[in-house]
Order: structure tokens, then C-alpha cells, then sequence
């Protein structure tokens, strides 16, 4: 058995994996993860305007919940993404003002792309 650390969006995971040689049979057993490892959140990317609120995965932009100038607590939600037939909020890491919108209702998003940015 070999055991790995892995990071999967920001959280740490604790695994252990066994090597098949030849034509071994593969195991019946549960993989043994452990649980997830504390992680430190990953800090926002400030830029020179200010700090960029990005989608943290692919999906469709149902609703967007604020308005450019309208001012925003940190974890307040900023627009809704579905994704995987989910429906996620996409908080705003930051307290401050909303300095642009970077996207519309009902537009596709790629892992990334720029929402919104607070200022």
C-alpha cells in the first residue's frame, strides 16, 4: 500500500492505494480514505481593481443576485450556477462594493471564468 495526499477543489484528502502486478485479480475492498485533511481556503487573487469572483466550476449562470455599485458582505451570494443539475450560490469571498458583472443570466461559464469583481 501506498498512501497519497490528494487535493480535490481546496480539500485535502488522505488516501491509501495498492498496486496490482501481473494478473492479479482486482481487490473487492473499499479503497481506505481517511477524512479530509484541514485545508486552508485558497485567498482570493486580488487585482489592481479589485478582487476577482470566479466560478469554481463549469456550468449555467441562473441568476445573478446583485447589481453593479450595490455594496456586499463577504459570503454573500452574488449569482446562482447550476451545475451537475445542482443549483450552487457563488459567494463573494470579500466584503466591498460590486465594481462590474462579467456575465449574464443563462450564459455558459468555464472552471475560472470571471464573474464578478469587488472592490
Amino acid at each position: 500500500m501506498k498512501r497519497y495526499n490528494i487535493t480535490v477543489n481546496g480539500k485535502a484528502y488522505d488516501v491509501a492505494v495498492e498496486e496490482i502486478v501481473g494478473d492479479a485479480a482486482p481487490v473487492t475492498a473499499a479503497p481506505a480514505v481517511s477524512a479530509p485533511a484541514p485545508a486552508a481556503a485558497p485567498a482570493p487573487a486580488p487585482v489592481a481593481e479589485g478582487t476577482k469572483i470566479t466560478a469554481p466550476m463549469p456550468g449555467t449562470i441562473l441568476d445573478i443576485k446583485v447589481a453593479v455599485g450595490d455594496t456586499v458582505a463577504a459570503g454573500q451570494a452574488v449569482c446562482v450556477l447550476e451545475a451537475m443539475k445542482m443549483e450552487n450560490d457563488v459567494n463573494a469571498p470579500v466584503a466591498g462594493k460590486v465594481l462590474s458583472i462579467n456575465t449574464t443570466k443563462g450564459s455558459q461559464v468555464e472552471t475560472g471564468a470571471v464573474l464578478a469583481v469587488i472592490g
